[in-house]
């Protein structure tokens, strides 16, 4: 690779280079479960449905903190790369390709051995914790491939092949439905069969995007660098704002299942379960341009060109505003043409689902800035401000906002959780970029 492209070319160029296969990418990955949703919401049965959901949070572990290493290490890995440190990249990579092979491997015994407690622990009832134990300890089986394709996938982008994790999420996705055709509706496996097609999905993509780790021509591969435990802190804070994304989606995939448990059961959670997989759909949209920009930001502010950090952030900006307003009206509009694939014929559930996607759209507006400024603060290493944007929108507004609105004004406030989440932390969002430009302006 050119290691000079992201200092050199236009940006409009670098953008289109980097985040068009970075949203395919984002998206493919995250349709896996969507995927899973569909089949199992039309061929088996709300239950089904619910149970996918509710195991949602132990998902999240295994790609939290794939991402929490895959995205540090990335960012560390390009900052190095605009500063000349060849070894110290190469080092970088070898530690974060250990220390997530060790945490995978945990992570599969875990979900081996414990896979009933899981299940009780993430609010299962007597109704469903067959079936979240049962994809819990079957997907766990794919945790240490899943979390290698996310690294190598990521690191790829630094080595000059962005668009093999595109083919290898490509790949997935075929490989996704065909087996969920196969073993869903075929075989009548359910969820196990589930399981298994997002599991051989991961293992499919892996071996499209391993390849440029085990070239050692490549300046970053398995086989270059040693083991540095000093960088181990560093590149886990600086992708830690990754690792506090995806454990506020199990956090409000959990709060929110909890809440609609009580307040209306099963077809609840069902209802829940179908918004929530078009709004990830919408999100997984706005993270891909994050992630797509995030190697030619840490570059560029390795390199101090900082008028093409702004130059940037603004394009993405303005791209991720068109984007939220066309998902709010599209999900405003056409709600209940979207929630009738998860949940055609149940008129209960359907009902649940559209009043609450005219409520839920209103987050589109604001969130894509909110997953820009933690993506730009992530990429320029100032861990603590995207720690404070992601948890602010997952965790902590999301806790006060379910906890009070529904109080207020019935079951249309937890609807309402995620825009006022998102409101609040764009507000938040803009006084901290303000504050790292003075700041920057001072050291100038």
């Amino acid at each position: 690779m050119n290691e000079n492209i992201l200092g050199t070319e236009k940006i409009s160029k670098l953008f289109i280079k980097f985040s068009i296969p970075a949203i395919i990418s984002m998206v493919i990955a995250g349709a896996q479960t969507i995927i899973d949703g569909i089949f199992l919401g039309n061929f088996v049965g709300q239950n089904a449905l619910a149970s996918v959901n509710i195991v949602q949070p132990f998902m999240q572990v295994i790609i939290g903190f794939s991402m929490i290493i895959s995205v540090g290490s990335l960012s560390f890995i390009g900052r190095s790369l605009g500063e000349g440190k060849k070894e110290e990249s190469q080092n970088i990579f070898q530690t974060a390709f250990i220390v997530l092979t060790v945490i995978a491997i945990t992570i599969l015994l875990v979900g081996r051995l414990f896979s009933q407690e899981i299940a009780v622990l993430l609010g299962a009832n007597e109704v469903l914790l067959e079936g979240v134990s049962m994809y819990a300890r079957t997907i766990a089986i794919f945790a240490p491939i899943m979390s290698l394709m996310f690294l190598f996938g990521f690191i790829n982008r630094v080595v000059g092949k962005p668009e093999l994790y595109l083919k290898g999420m490509i790949l997935s996705v075929i490989v996704n439905i065909s087996l969920d055709f196969i073993l869903i509706k075929q075989l009548s496996l359910g969820i196990m069969g589930a399981a298994f097609a997002t599991g051989i999905a991961y293992v499919a993509s892996f071996f499209i995007v391993a390849h440029p780790m085990l070239n050692k021509n490549n300046i970053v591969n398995v086989f270059s660098g040693k083991f540095d435990k000093s960088v181990i802190i560093p590149m886990a804070y600086n992708g830690s704002s990754e690792g506090v994304i995806s454990i506020a989606t199990a956090t409000t995939a959990y709060l929110f299942n909890m809440t609609f448990m009580r307040i209306a059961g099963e077809a609840g959670v069902a209802a829940f379960t179908t918004i929530n997989y078009i709004s990830q759909f919408g999100t997984l949209i706005m993270f891909g341009i994050s992630d797509g920009i995030g190697p030619i930001l840490s570059y560029n502010y390795g390199n101090r060109k900082n008028d093409r950090l702004d130059d940037t952030l603004k394009l993405a900006s303005k791209v991720n505003l068109v984007v939220g307003v066309v998902l709010f009206l599209i999900l405003f509009v056409f709600g209940e043409q979207l929630v009738s694939l998860f949940a055609s014929g149940n008129e209960t559930i359907l009902n649940l689902a559209v009043s609450g996607s005219r409520v839920y759209a209103f987050a589109f507006l604001l969130n894509g800035f909110n997953i820009i400024n933690s993506g730009y603060f992530t990429a320029i290493g100032n861990a603590r401000a995207s720690i404070i944007i992601a948890a602010s929108r997952g965790m902590i507004f999301i806790i006060i906002g379910i906890n009070i609105l529904p109080m207020i004004i019935g079951r249309s406030g937890v609807w309402l959780t995620v825009p006022f989440a998102e409101f609040m932390t764009f507000i938040i969002g803009i006084y901290l970029v303000k504050k790292n430009n003075n700041l920057c302006m001072k050291l100038v």
